[in-house]
């Protein structure tokens, strides 16, 4: 398949203005009915469940789930957000508040987006869980670029090895080498399989009594891990396609669930690959958490880190005190970086 070539400043400009005109257009056709404020009751806590266009599902503190309104004041609005609403006092009102008020983030999970610069994805999250699995093929690549957006965010990330029944024998000790890899390094690491029930119980334990999230590839298996955790949410799972070898998407919009612990989990939709090109090569660097010993030390302040003289990671990588594979995987992100801020980042249902 032939390169598609960056898009031009014109085009960007043009590609703008016609979406804006589409949320222009879309945000007066769908938009929901007003309601007259004499209707509303008292201000009252509670927190987004889920977000759909012009409208959200909140959760009081009394455990009551209401579709609301949003307030046109309020500029952002995600899965996890603590808010203030007004319910409506109306018998069979056709909405059943508004959303008056967002209170401050302690967290947000972000990804770049062409349209919108970052975009969040969710809030108020205490641990992010990377979900990788042997189908579709496992790789480390995809892992680091979750590390590094985790990093940058700083929500304790975990990674999780699913579907462990399907791991071929001859597969293993490379995999279980990575796995390796990344405990070195701090990370916490978990064997799951869904099938077979291994890791459930340890999964539970992990995430009793925080607001945790899944990410991950479509098709390693997100929601049948929920459905493991969670059986009555019944969540779609979808399988693996033949022919592309790539996970078919299920989520369509981030949802908060609440689980049997105490804690809560936000679904969210899940995507091929992370972008990552809103960092600066400097962060991207920070963000692989063992090179951060040797930043800043290298003989030249603009060091590439590969054949630069006096480089520091290259150094610390010829000792053994970083690893060749995240060594790579870290010069493929840089390489990606400024190819990804210019190519449309369109991807249709994969996201």
């Amino acid at each position: 398949m032939s390169k598609k070539k960056p898009l031009s400043h014109g085009q960007l400009r043009r590609m703008r203005a016609n979406h804006e005109k589409r949320l222009s257009r879309g945000s007066t056709e769908n938009q929901l009915p007003e309601i007259n404020d004499s209707s509303l009751g008292q201000e009252q806590a509670a927190t987004v469940i889920s977000r759909f266009g012009q409208h959200a599902d909140v959760e009081t503190q009394d455990g009551e789930q209401v579709r609301c309104n949003i307030r046109r004041t309020i500029a952002s609005l995600v899965t996890g957000d603590k808010v203030i609403v007004r319910l409506s006092t109306e018998p069979g009102s056709a909405i059943g508040g508004v959303v008056e008020a967002v209170h401050p983030r302690h967290s947000t999970l972000t990804r770049p987006d062409l349209y919108d610069g970052v975009k969040i994805i969710a809030a108020n999250i205490d641990q992010i869980l990377i979900v990788s699995s042997v189908v579709p093929a496992f790789t480390t690549q995809i892992i680091d670029r979750y590390l590094v957006a985790a990093e940058d965010t700083g929500i304790e990330p975990t990674i999780i090895l699913n579907k462990t029944d399907l791991l071929p024998p001859e597969q293993e000790p490379e995999i279980e080498a990575a796995l390796q890899r990344y405990q070195a390094i701090g990370y916490r690491v978990f064997r799951l399989s869904s099938k077979t029930g291994e890791g459930i119980d340890d999964i539970k334990h992990l995430l009793d009594g925080k607001v945790s999230i899944f990410v991950g590839q479509s098709g390693v298996g997100k929601s049948s891990i929920v459905n493991s955790l969670l059986p009555e949410a019944e969540l779609l799972t979808g399988a693996v396609s033949e022919t592309s070898g790539l996970g078919q998407h299920t989520t369509t919009t981030s949802k908060l669930l609440h689980l049997p612990s105490g804690g809560d989990l936000i679904d969210s939709p899940g995507v091929r690959e992370f972008a990552l090109w809103h960092l600066p090569a400097e962060r991207v660097g920070w963000c692989f958490v063992e090179f951060r010993d040797f930043l800043g030390t290298c003989k030249f302040r603009d060091c590439k880190h590969l054949d630069d003289p006096g480089c520091a990671l290259k150094v610390a990588l010829a000792e053994g005190k970083i690893s060749e594979d995240r060594f790579n995987n870290y010069h493929r992100i840089i390489a990606s970086l400024d190819e990804q801020r210019h190519a449309r980042y369109f991807r249709g249902s994969e996201d």
